[in-house]
């Protein structure tokens, strides 16, 4: 069975070649049931001072906040990802509509960086969620606090 291509979760770039990308990778664990769900993601973030590459593993429970995190976004708010487990990124929108993104990975780096975003992005980030989540199906249910099965709808 061939694996599915890399995803991007979060795809932000401007004409001054400000970037930051979230490109989902695939499962960390497959077959594994504790970390089948587990996706592994690079994070990439470039612009005239730093060009960087960075792990990020995505748990269900991340999926679900960051579809949150979009639904309450607007200007003067922050949209976070990460953070409990290491690298975190914040994207702030600000009033004129430029967004302020944060990168850091408190072992490796801490990179700010600004980008004007096209005006349909939040919608655009949805999809490329709904994407993810038909490319890597949560497949394993918690029965019980530290208890896990396959899901009865799991795809093998």
């Amino acid at each position: 069975m061939t694996e599915p291509a890399p995803t991007d979760l979060i795809h932000l770039a401007d004409a001054e070649g400000n970037r930051c990308v979230v490109r989902v990778r695939g499962r960390s664990q497959p077959g594994v049931l504790t970390g089948h769900d587990i996706l592994h993601a690079d994070v990439l973030v470039s612009a005239s001072f730093v060009d960087a590459r960075l792990d990020l593993y995505l748990f269900q429970h991340d999926l679900d906040s960051w579809e949150q995190e979009l639904s309450d976004l607007g200007p003067g708010r922050t949209a976070a990802l990460g953070g409990d487990r290491g690298l975190s990124l914040d994207i702030h929108v600000h009033e004129d509509g430029w967004l302020s993104i944060q990168v850091d990975d408190p072992d490796r780096l801490t990179a700010a960086l600004g980008t004007r975003a096209r005006e349909d992005w939040i919608a655009e980030h949805r999809r490329r969620l709904e994407q993810v989540r038909l490319t890597w199906p949560r497949e394993v249910v918690e029965t019980a606090p530290g208890a896990y099965e396959w899901s009865p709808d799991r795809k093998r």
